[in-house]
């Protein structure tokens, strides 16, 4: 695919030595960020930008070691930090002109979002984060024979070679397995979108493993940093989920009620691609969530 949101200009904006991320930027009007997940690249917000841009200036750039955007080498336990991420989408708004700006994550994108908004709060006026917990409790929620939905998060944070070599041998089986499972209407997903994920996603192994890792490691302290010392996300915050947290047996509105006292939470009747599967509802939920006065 040449265009990965259609209609939508592509630039490229460097935010970090030897780090550029790849950014489609369409519409005009205030300022908003959509940040991808995994296994996916930002041709996932293709429905919703396309919405969006009717009244805002929408940015899509591709996260760091994904999709066209750097790849660098992790050679410390911040390359791939979600501290580091959340400085790169910061950077890139800016150099775009745009200080102050609403941010929208899904998946590893919202944890993305979530660690700019604790860093980074003059700059982020709106959060919304799509089907995901904060680092700190997810770790905590998953437990017993229930933690095998997250086998990946296990696998991915051994230290480096074996989940690298194991994903790179079956990598559109591994990738595969996720688009598939996740999604709860596959028609959502068309054939030359799955492909396109898979083949982003087999050039990008070392990148996505650096990044879960970092989850198992310096994003988890930094959350046990922060909700130490009682900080909190000062702007109005959404989140949209799948039921999933009755059946992990924890109550998934009250762990983000801790982090944000501004929020809206509410569950989706789609699967976990809901940006592809549902994006109505979507955006529905994003522009409730802009109409809201930040700075009351």
């Amino acid at each position: 695919m040449t265009q990965p949101v259609p209609g939508f200009a592509t630039r490229r904006v460097r935010v970090d030595d030897g780090v550029a991320l790849d950014v489609s930027v369409g519409g005009s009007g205030p300022p908003l960020v959509l940040l991808h997940g995994f296994p996916q690249t930002r041709l996932m917000w293709r429905h919703v930008a396309a919405e969006l841009a009717a009244d805002h200036t929408v940015l899509c750039p591709d996260l760091r070691g994904y999709g066209a955007s750097g790849k660098p080498a992790a050679v410390d336990e911040d390359t791939y930090s979600k501290r580091t991420m959340a400085r790169d989408v910061v950077r890139l708004a800016a150099a775009l002109g745009h200080e102050r700006f609403a941010l929208a994550g899904h998946d590893r994108g919202a944890l993305v979002a979530f660690r700019a908004g604790l860093d980074h709060p003059e700059a982020v006026s709106h959060l919304a984060c799509l089907d995901v917990l904060p680092t700190v409790d997810m770790w905590e929620a998953l437990r017993g024979a229930d933690a095998a939905v997250a086998f990946h998060l296990y696998l991915m944070a051994q230290p480096p070679g074996l989940p690298e070599r194991m994903i790179e041998a079956a990598g559109d089986s591994f990738f595969g397995w996720f688009l598939d499972a996740w999604a709860r209407e596959g028609s959502a997903l068309p054939p030359e979108v799955r492909e396109h994920y898979l083949a982003a996603s087999r050039a990008a192994v070392p990148s996505v493993v650096a990044d879960f890792r970092a989850s198992a490691g310096v994003d988890l302290r930094h959350d046990r940093e922060d909700r130490a010392t009682g900080r909190r996300l000062t702007m109005p915050v959404s989140v949209l989920q799948q039921d999933w947290g009755a059946a992990l047996g924890y109550d998934a509105r009250a762990l983000w009620e801790a982090w944000a006292p501004r929020l809206r939470h509410r569950t989706v009747a789609c699967g976990h691609f809901m940006a592809e599967e549902d994006p109505g509802a979507v955006v529905a939920a994003l522009r409730e969530l802009l109409a809201v006065d930040a700075d009351r």
